[in-house]
């Protein structure tokens, strides 16, 4: 779960929790200070921006403060990931490594996907908050607490430890990082990303969020080239080998209960208060 860009030596830090929560601070005393001064047009929309930013980068700095948490143990990881894949035969789901095979025969393809996995994950979520507060700033706080649902859960289930496909030798899969640059994971044990939290893919949970999230918002064309952002994103971490199938199955599980807990939650507001709480665009 891979939360750095990409340098020649290994991956390149995103902004600490320090840093995080230094942005927030900064956000909240720039609302109060824009607060105060005379109402005006920029300020009514400077606003609701420093109000969302103080809440993610909140919400990022408490991420990678849990992500610190001292869960070093390997017990059980590869035990289990060979139970999932024993599991997915039982389902007579595609192997993983069968789409790896196919990636690798194709050096462009093998280099494409890599890329695809090391670079267009975070920055896609990115674009997504930014356009759909900008664009859509009624439906914006349900999505966003999907987001928050995904994340949390991925964060909780990491706990129980789970390999990736390619920490099974038996499985014949190729490190598509080694081989073609572009790594986005240290040695293990190391960095901010766990390689033993393959459950869930938050690569694959994230993308949910852009994806759906974007159909649901936008009546434009293009909703349907950003959709097909989640089965690229599936087909990408399996073929390089980081994630299984059901990883990516859980993943949307929580992202699609997040969203349903938050549309219930709105009722009962509703419910309560008497005031109307704008209802988020159908999923």
């Amino acid at each position: 779960m891979p939360v750095g860009g990409i340098g020649q030596n290994g991956p390149v830090p995103w902004p600490t929790w320090e840093q995080a929560f230094s942005a927030c601070l900064l956000s909240m005393a720039a609302w109060l200070v824009v607060r105060r001064l005379p109402r005006s047009r920029a300020g009514d929309a400077l606003l609701p921006a420093f109000q969302e930013l103080a809440v993610i980068s909140g919400l990022y700095g408490v991420w990678r403060l849990a992500r610190m948490l001292p869960v070093t143990h390997e017990a059980g990881a590869l035990g289990r990931a060979r139970e999932i894949n024993d599991f997915q035969r039982a389902l007579h789901l595609p192997s993983e490594i069968s789409v790896q095979h196919l990636v690798v025969r194709h050096d462009w393809l093998a280099e494409l996907c890599n890329g695809y996995y090391a670079i267009v994950h975070v920055p896609a979520l990115i674009a997504f908050l930014v356009w759909a507060f900008v664009r859509h700033r009624g439906a914006y706080p349900h999505w966003r607490n999907g987001l928050v649902a995904v994340t949390a859960g991925c964060l909780v289930i990491r706990f129980v430890r789970v390999a990736p496909p390619r920490f099974l030798g038996e499985l014949d899969f190729v490190d598509l990082s080694q081989q073609y640059g572009l790594g986005v994971y240290g040695a293990v044990g190391t960095g901010v990303s766990d390689q033993f939290a393959a459950m869930p893919s938050i690569h694959v949970g994230w993308a949910a969020v852009v994806a759906l999230g974007t159909f649901a918002m936008s009546r434009s064309w293009w909703r349907w080239i950003v959709l097909m952002h989640l089965p690229v994103t599936v087909f990408v971490v399996a073929a390089t080998g980081h994630h299984w199938w059901l990883d990516g199955v859980v993943a949307v599980l929580l992202l699609l209960g997040g969203l349903a807990l938050d549309r219930r939650l709105r009722r009962q507001v509703t419910t309560v208060s008497g005031d109307p709480v704008p209802e988020p665009v159908s999923t």
